[in-house]
Order: C-alpha cells, then structure tokens, then sequence
C-alpha cells in the first residue's frame, strides 16, 4: 500500500449537512479498498480564479493508503460528481 493524499474543492452553495455527507461518501469510498486518515476541512477559501462564476470553494483534505488501483476508481467518481469544483491526488513519498 501507498501513502496518498486527495484535495478536493465542493461548492460552497451546499448545506452544512451535505459538505459533511459528502466527506463521509469520499471516505467510504477510500475504506473500499484502502484506509482513509482523518478529514482536514479547511473550511471556505478563495479560489485562485473563477471556476464555474465562483470565487470560493469549500476545501478538505483527506490522507490514505491505498493500492494503486483505487486512486483511479476514486478520480472517476469525483470527475463526475457535481458537488465537487475540483480535486487532486497526490503521492507524496514519490521523488
């Protein structure tokens, strides 16, 4: 297994509840197949340039291990989420 590490960006038009609900949906689809670590909101941020007519977005990182299977399935399925503005996962051990 491998350490990763996903940042992702929800829209900042959700409630309270569903930013939460969306956290838990990633972790449960990282506990598939890998382990998630502890969630790390940092809450609402300016994005660096307009994305979709907004200026903020609300950002979490998440931790994990995982084989190398599972960042894809996990890209995917945020690729197609209309909740999520944006994200990225990254390897952080790799040179």
């Amino acid at each position: 297994m491998r350490d990763y590490e996903l940042l992702f960006v929800l829209d900042t038009d959700l409630a309270e509840d569903q930013k939460e609900a969306m956290v838990e949906t990633v972790k449960g689809i990282i506990n598939q197949g890998g382990e998630a670590g502890e969630a790390d909101v940092w809450g609402n941020r300016k994005l660096a340039y307009p994305i979709n007519k907004k200026n903020e977005g609300y950002y979490v990182v998440i931790p994990f291990k995982a084989e190398a299977e599972l960042p894809k399935e996990l890209d995917r399925r945020l690729r197609i989420s209309d909740k999520v503005v944006r994200h990225i996962i990254v390897c952080p051990d790799e040179d």
